[in-house]
């Protein structure tokens, strides 16, 4: 895990805080929410919230007494206890792109496979910038739509020993992953004493929560797994125009989903979500790495910090078709507020690409190179008496150079970040080398990855208990 000890980078004054609080409550109490669940709207009735058919006027200082109730931080179990994770505070935890149901091989844009999540997800575990594979790391086009979520999950507890995320299609799906994660794990008291796994419960916003998630937020708190309560909100289409009012929104959607869980069960680990940006008032397409979704990804840090809650923001996106120039910067300009605001949960960290659509091989590999420049940018410098270097001045004297200066002598091999896909040969050796471009070497690179991937450990009598639990449900599911 990457712990980033930097100065958060906060952009609200206090009177800029104080408008959004007056608005959020103001809209929380008049307007209110949808919950479209039965057993959501008679636990709201019993807290003494208005319900009125589908919609819950919540009281502010209700919701503010229930999202006290959950952790500021919290620990979440791997397979390979070396790669908990430990979510609030100063930690980042990295995950991979997720949902997309296409898949870009260099030029070729295609259907999603069940060979593209496996190696998507084989990728993941070699790459020690990331601390999960994710979730739905893309939609398997191959496999019967309603018993993939096996099959998913079979692989990420199997092909990684990492955190992996659960699904949330449905509440029987995420009975699945509970269960599969008892099996992994060692029983029910195993998993609700330290969680395993994490899960995204998106906001059909504006202000609904729908009937699917919240059958799988349902389950899910019950068994005290963590849960990402996320606002979507594309600014012109899902909220209003304005980065306050969509910063506003995000507030009331994202804690009355925490009081939520804090009704099912006090205590519920939660994270704060964000999914914020904006969509091209032309065209109406969603747009990614915008400066509006930096600045509202800063202004979520800040907040959710108010609320001592720990958040998830940010990652690597783009609206770009193919892992080009155009992806490289929107994915900078989205993953360096990440970093400034200190996210504690990230997904969609490598392969994104096409608004979320595509899930691409040569893109997952840039994304690994800016994450490993970036850990490298936020690791805090030290200045003490080795690295002032006073002896190398002595050494080299007036007008020579530090190449053979014992100082660099002694360093050379770890004093600079070195890139593993970024070029600097000078023109004739990159020539030589076939004068291939980002895309043909991140391409070289991944494809070596999967020829050299070796699966983690794992008891064999845990392996055929999960694959025994598959085939029995698949059968039930009638796939």
């Amino acid at each position: 895990m990457f712990k980033n000890t930097m100065p958060r980078y906060e952009i609200l004054s206090e009177d800029a805080m104080a408008s959004l609080e007056t608005a959020w409550r103001r809209l929380m109490t008049e307007v209110g929410v949808e919950f479209m669940h039965d057993d959501a709207l008679e636990l709201f009735r019993q807290a003494g919230q208005k319900v009125v058919d589908n919609t819950v006027f919540l009281d502010p200082e209700f919701v503010l007494a229930q999202v006290a109730k959950a952790p500021r931080e919290f620990d979440v179990q791997a397979r390979n206890p070396a790669n908990n994770v430990h979510i609030g505070g100063d930690f980042m935890a990295f995950s991979g792109v997720y949902g997309p149901p296409f898949v870009r091989e260099g030029a070729v844009r295609r259907d999603a496979m069940m060979d593209d999540f496996r190696n998507f997800t084989k990728l993941a575990q070699g790459y020690d910038e990331l601390d999960s594979a994710g979730g739905i790391i893309c939609e398997p086009y191959d496999t019967p739509l309603d018993s993939r979520h096996l099959d998913m999950l079979l692989a990420l507890q199997t092909l990684t020993d990492k955190v992996y995320m659960g699904n949330v299609v449905s509440g029987v799906n995420a009975r699945d992953t509970i269960a599969m994660g008892e099996i992994l794990f060692g029983g029910r008291e195993a998993i609700e004493e330290t969680p395993v796994s994490i899960s995204l419960i998106n906001c059909n916003s504006p202000l609904r929560w729908d009937d699917r998630m919240l059958e799988s937020l349902l389950e899910y708190a019950k068994a005290g797994q963590p849960v990402v309560l996320t606002p979507f909100i594309l600014m012109g289409a899902m909220s209003p125009v304005t980065i306050p009012a969509a910063l506003v929104q995000q507030i009331v959607e994202a804690l009355s989903g925490i009081a939520l869980a804090q009704l099912i069960r006090p205590g519920t680990p939660v994270i704060f979500g964000s999914f914020l940006s904006n969509i091209d008032m032309q065209s109406g397409s969603p747009c990614f790495g915008t400066p509006e979704s930096g600045i509202g990804l800063l202004c979520t840090g800040q907040i959710a910090r108010r609320f001592g809650l720990p958040f998830r923001s940010g990652g690597g996106l783009t609206s770009a078709h193919q892992a080009d120039a155009q992806a490289g910067y929107e994915s900078l300009m989205t993953l360096m507020p990440t970093f400034l605001a200190g996210a504690n949960w990230v997904m969609h960290s490598a392969g994104w690409l096409e608004g979320g659509l595509v899930a691409g091989y040569e893109k997952f590999v840039m994304d690994v190179e800016l994450l490993q420049m970036l850990r490298a940018e936020f690791t805090p410098l030290e200045i003490d008496e080795a690295s002032l270097a006073f002896d190398a001045h002595v050494e080299v004297g007036h007008g020579g150079h530090f190449l053979g200066a014992m100082h660099t002598m002694e360093r050379f091999r770890t004093c600079f970040h070195r890139p593993f896909l970024s070029s600097s040969d000078n023109f004739d050796k990159w020539t030589r080398n076939g004068s291939l471009d980002t895309n043909e070497r991140a391409s070289v690179i991944y494809r070596k990855r999967l020829e050299e991937y070796e699966p983690p450990p794992m008891d064999d009598g845990i392996r055929e208990e999960l694959e025994r639990y598959v085939i029995r449900r698949r059968a039930e599911l009638g796939d």
